[in-house]
Parts: structure tokens; sequence; C-alpha cells
């Protein structure tokens, strides 16, 4: 059998195809060839070519008997028909001259050695022919951008989010549209999201590779039950971190959580120990929670790494900045007492019973503009690595145009390398407002001083790692 390609060769068909064909397009609603069929014809801007023997037409498009009659232009086929059949459907991709396969179908390697020798029939039809593929058992890609919904999502039932900085690689399917979901919901952009499977042929070192030069990409998501080729992961990592940021949550920490892994995808048992020793050789920024390695690489897309230790919490309530206090001490990062010549400018801007020390509580009584003001001191100050916002919006001189008002001095502290992150606690209202300061001046908000505290931790390990590197 032919090598393995480099990592990335020949990834970029999967996210900008010319044409695409769907090998066992379905027109009964319900099935898996139905549902990747109408996903690729309402997104897709190219051409569509449903491939089923059985059918003349479906969703009306022309089908065709096999890959072998589809037309030009076409160099991806997406799979969706039982795994006994799908390396001769593989092997016909490559005599087409087709670039890549994605395939959907599950049966291989994770139910056991049939499984496993159907596989390898897989991989062996695609290095015949050059083709890379992603998978199987995946649930495809997919690129907003690039109008690429190569998936089996069903439209109305999964959110699906629109172009952004963030990209996503995911071994699970269930746990990458679950995670895709939630990111529309809460208005995060998405380049490409990617399903891995059971990586017969295109894996983690492939993607990171590839999202490396991705112009679209500004970090990278990972989700690892396991890697079966360690140096070429470590590689990849090397060549990525410098570039991009990488947040990795590597699953199967636990004896039980490695024996789920095993049954789930297939992937081989590996201790959680080598993975953390990889990650901190490497410049990872390690996840523990998918809540966290999105709150992570949202952060590191929207903001730049904090170049110290100090982070000055800025506040419109004095408990919530106890809170986060102690949240940024836990986590090994200050909270310093700012300076009596920063703290006399802050009085003379503030109201009378505001504090001054850090926390800076501009108390319930503060305008949008005490809060601006504080805003810019502080930044002025040169006494703050990083700035934990947390807005009020439900007191009685805070108003909605408050993003608008603070938008100019949260852009400066992004331009002169200074992170700002929001916790913000409410309803819709509050939410709805929050998401202004990410809209106008790329501040990510979490719920809650917690997940904010986390969000500048990672800004900060990404920082020392590029600082180790001569990267910043």
């Amino acid at each position: 059998m032919r090598p393995r390609p480099p990592a990335g060769s020949g990834v970029d068909v999967f996210f900008h195809p010319r044409g695409v064909a769907v090998v066992g397009a379905s027109r009964h609603p319900g099935k898996v060839g139905h549902t990747v069929l109408l996903n690729l014809k309402r997104w897709f801007r190219g051409p569509v070519y449903p491939v089923n023997p059985h059918a003349r037409e479906i969703l009306g498009l022309p089908a065709y008997p096999s890959l072998l009659e589809v037309p030009d232009p076409v160099d991806l086929a997406v799979v969706a028909v039982p795994a006994p059949l799908v390396p001769r459907v593989v092997d016909e991709a490559g005599r087409r001259g087709l670039r890549g396969v994605i395939v959907l179908s599950a049966g291989f390697r994770e139910v056991g050695p049939r499984g496993a020798a159907l596989e390898e029939r897989l991989v062996e039809a695609a290095r015949r022919h050059g083709l890379r593929v992603l998978g199987p058992n995946c649930i495809g890609v997919y690129s907003p951008s690039t109008g690429v919904n190569a998936t089996f999502f069903v439209p109305g039932r999964q959110g699906l989010p629109g172009p952004g900085p963030v990209a996503f690689v995911s071994q699970s399917g269930a746990l990458g549209a679950a995670v895709l979901d939630w990111a529309e919901a809460r208005g995060v952009g998405i380049s490409r999201f990617a399903s891995l499977g059971n990586k017969a042929d295109v894996d983690e070192a492939d993607l990171l590779s590839y999202l490396r030069g991705d112009p679209e990409t500004r970090s990278i998501a990972l989700y690892v039950e396991g890697v079966d080729d360690g140096p070429r992961f470590r590689g990849a990592l090397e060549e990525t971190t410098p570039v991009k940021p990488v947040v990795v949550l590597k699953a199967g920490r636990s004896g039980a959580g490695a024996r789920a892994a095993a049954s789930h995808t297939g992937s081989l048992a590996q201790s959680y120990e080598l993975y953390a020793a990889l990650f901190k050789q490497t410049g990872v920024v390690p996840a523990s929670s998918t809540e966290e390695l999105f709150d992570l690489a949202v952060a590191l897309a929207l903001q730049p790494p904090m170049r110290g230790d100090r982070v000055a919490v800025v506040t419109v309530g004095g408990g919530s900045g106890v809170v986060a206090s102690d949240w940024l001490s836990s986590l090994g990062l200050e909270v310093p007492e700012l300076s009596p010549e920063t703290q006399a400018r802050l009085r003379r801007v503030l109201l009378p019973l505001a504090s001054t020390r850090n926390p800076v509580d501009v108390t319930g009584s503060a305008t949008d503009e005490h809060l601006a003001e504080a805003l810019h001191v502080v930044l002025e100050s040169g006494e703050a690595d990083g700035i934990l916002l947390i807005p009020y919006f439900n007191v009685p001189g805070i108003t909605g145009e408050l993003p608008e008002k603070l938008a100019p001095v949260l852009r400066r502290a992004r331009e002169e390398g200074v992170p700002v992150v929001a916790s913000v606690t409410g309803g819709a209202r509050a939410w709805g407002l929050a998401r202004r300061l990410e809209e106008l001046a790329g501040v990510p908000v979490y719920p809650g001083e917690a997940r904010a505290a986390r969000a500048l931790w990672g800004l900060r390990l990404y920082a020392r790692w590029l600082e180790k590197t001569g990267g910043l």
C-alpha cells in the first residue's frame, strides 16, 4: 500500500469542491442520502449530482447510475451506502478522477475485525488512486463561506452558524453537531467544521496543516478521542501553534472514558498524561469540557494574547468583582491594586462611592459614560495586561447604547494588545446587548465570572507559549 500523503495534502477539496456527487442519494425523507443531498442542493453554489442506480431524478436533479457516469465538473463524493459497498465506490471515485470522498457510512473499525478489514480495503482503494478520504463513520463537513454543507443535519432541527473565525474539528459527529447548534444560538461564526469519524485516511494532522494556512480561520478547536500516529500529530501541532492558537479537548481521560472512545470510533486507549505532556510541549491550550473548548477558541480568535499576568476587573457591581477576583487568582493571574496616580485619575471621573483599587467598581449608580471613562483610565495607565469587564444592563444609568459607547475604547484596547473579555449575568435583554459588544468590538462575552476568567487564562497561556518560541 502507498504511504499516507503528507499532512494537509489534498484537504482543500472538502471545503472548496467544484462539484459534488452524492452516492446513495435517496428519494425518501429521513434517509441519510436524502438529507445530505437536500443540504447540498440548498447550500452549494456548484453542481450537485445524485448517484442512485434505481432513480432517474431526485429532488429535481438528474440522477446517475454510478460515479463513472457523472459529468464534469466533479471532484468530491459524499457516500451514504452500506459499508460493504464503500470500497468499490471509493475505487470508482478514483477511476472517475475525483480528489476526495466523504464516507458517512458506519460499520467499519468501530464494530470489530470484519469492519476493520473493510476499512483497510477502503484505504487501499484511496491510496491506489491518490484520493483523500474523510471518515468513515463521520457526519461530514460544513463550510458556510463556501456553501458546503455535506452533512446529514436535518434542516430546521440543527443550528448552523454563519461564517466566522473559529474552525472546529471533531472526532465525534454528534458532539460536533451539538457544538455547532450552541455556536449558532450564541452568535459565534465558524470558518470550517469537519467530523473525522474513524480517521481511516484524513486525520487531525491533515486538518491542522490545512487550517494553519486558511485565511478565514483565526483559532482551531479540536475534539480528540485518540490519536493513531503520535509523531505526525505532534509535528502538525509544532508547525501550527506558532501561527494560530489550537485548543484541544481530549476525551477518554478515565478508564471508563477510554473504553467508551474505543467502542465509539475504534480509538486506541492512551494515557491522558501523555497527551497533557504533549500539549504543554507544543503550545496547545487544553480544555476540560466542550463548553470550555469553544469559550477558549472564541477568546483566542477575537482577542490578542495576554502579555502579562495583571488583570483589571472593571465592574458595575461589587459582588461580581469579588467573585471574578477569586477566580482569576485561582488560575494564577493577578488582580493588583492600581497605583495611587491611576486611582486619583479614576476618582476624578467616577462617582464618590466608586471603588478605585481593583476591582474598579463604578457602582450601580453609574452611567454609560462612567464605565467608558473607567476603561479609558485603566487602559491609559498601562497597569493591566488584560481586562475583565462586568457590565450590568439593569441599573438606572446604564442604557441600551452602552455597547456603542464602549466600542471605541474596547477596539483601542485590542489594537494595543490588551485583551478584554466580558462576564454578563441576566436574561434575554442583557444577552442581546452584550452580544453587541462582540459585534462592535470583538469582545467575547461569557455567562459568569468563572468562564470569563478562564478565557483570560487561555489568552495568557498562549502568550507564554509565543514568548517561549519567540513569536511575541
